[in-house]
């Protein structure tokens, strides 16, 4: 049976806990662990905002998410109850525009439950 690994990120794009779970992630593929998902919580949610202006010479997170996913198959879920709490659109109201970059799926709590009962370990960061 294969090792599966689920992700929690409650920590904005600029802190170092995110940083170290991308590198985390990395390091469990690297070791062929199945990442079964990240799920976006909290302040979390704001690694998926399109609009993030991040100086160039410092730690570009929403590429290295993009890049898990693009690269990888990693699945970003991204809570859609926090993430309008800060502000974040899905664009399916009348009038919006989406703020959430398309690599992460917009999803629920459920969405967690989910991935936690289906991971042999779940690390939050």
């Amino acid at each position: 049976m294969q090792n599966t690994l689920a992700f929690v990120v409650t920590t904005q794009p600029n802190s170092n806990l995110t940083t170290t779970a991308i590198n985390l992630v990395h390091s469990a593929i690297k070791n062929n662990v199945k990442i079964i998902g990240v799920f976006f919580y909290q302040d979390g949610v704001l690694n998926a905002a399109k609009q993030l202006s991040i100086p160039s010479d410092e730690f570009q997170t929403l590429t290295q998410w993009k890049a898990l996913k693009s690269d990888f198959n990693v699945p970003l879920y991204l809570c859609i109850t926090a993430a309008e709490k800060r502000g974040l659109s899905d664009g399916l109201g009348e009038h919006e525009r989406s703020t959430i970059d398309n690599a992460f799926t917009v999803s629920g709590l459920g969405e967690l439950v989910e991935l936690t009962s289906k991971a042999q370990r779940v690390v939050q960061l």
